[in-house]
């Protein structure tokens, strides 16, 4: 008998069934736990699949383009939920796949692990930073600070642009049902009312606080429903912005992320709660 496969694929399984020469059937699956399962006759082994498979590079990258494209596709990845938290990220396995030094790399992850994006933990290296847990409240103590020192510096400086993107955010917010793209919308409305203070390092900081809340929101809003106040709070505060109302501003600012920690903490609980003893 020639050899003959046999295909599954759906977005949660891929099997491959194979029969050789002697018909003896090879069996390879994809198990939740994105291990390869092998099985030939009787036998089955397990194979761990290579975490940067799911990064695809479709041609040669520029010396010059190296460190930019590396530290664009792998947060495209981790915020995509490709690279889940915890993943380990190998430098030379990188520079293989880009076919670059490791100079790029490193550099590249050093860049991911000032936004908050990776973690360097010992004996592993590099890996995917956690979702917000149990430090949420302590994270949005922290945004509540740093934010609303941008926000005071920057809206004396705004001009009709910003004022215009933030206004399209909060329109593409309103109509957006691809729930893994709100997270996005939200940070980007955020930056626009932030993006013209003067102090980048504070940007920067600030830029970390938002980046860990769209991911947090990307795997968990369908649970949390924050849409609709979310966006009563975003045209109050564009509104406030616009008439350089500083203060208010700021003020209104502090009670949107107050009501956004109260959330986060009640649904983090709920999900402690719910959650069998391991």
């Amino acid at each position: 008998m020639a050899p003959c496969d046999h295909w599954e694929c759906s977005r949660v399984k891929l099997a491959v069934t194979r029969f050789d020469k002697d018909s003896v059937c090879t069996y390879f699956e994809l198990d939740p736990n994105k291990q390869l399962v092998i099985s030939r006759g009787c036998a089955n082994v397990a194979v761990k699949l290579n975490p940067l498979s799911s990064i695809e590079v479709h041609a040669p990258v520029a010396a010059h383009q190296a460190r930019s494209v590396i530290e664009e596709s792998l947060r495209n990845a981790i915020l995509d939920g490709r690279l889940p938290c915890g993943t380990a990220i190998r430098q030379e396995a990188l520079a293989t796949l880009f076919g670059v030094s490791r100079m790029p790399v490193r550099e590249a992850l050093r860049q991911l692990e000032a936004q908050g994006l990776l973690r360097v933990e010992q004996y592993k290296g590099a890996v995917v930073a956690p979702l917000i847990e149990d430090s949420s409240l302590e994270s949005y103590q922290l945004r509540l600070l740093l934010e609303s020192e941008a926000l005071r510096l920057s809206v004396p400086l705004l001009d009709e642009q910003d004022f215009a993107d933030a206004a399209a955010y909060i329109q593409a917010l309103e109509v957006e049902t691809d729930l893994s793209k709100v997270g996005t919308l939200n940070r980007l409305f955020h930056q626009a009312l932030y993006n013209k203070a003067p102090n980048k390092k504070l940007l920067a900081l600030v830029n970390v606080g938002l980046v860990e809340e769209e991911r947090f929101l990307r795997f968990n809003l369908q649970q949390m429903n924050l849409g609709p106040l979310a966006q009563d709070d975003h045209r109050t505060l564009l509104q406030l912005a616009r008439g350089r109302e500083v203060q208010a501003c700021v003020k209104e600012l502090e009670l949107h992320l107050h009501r956004a920690v109260k959330a986060i903490t009640q649904y983090l609980g709920n999900q402690k709660q719910n959650s069998p003893d391991v």
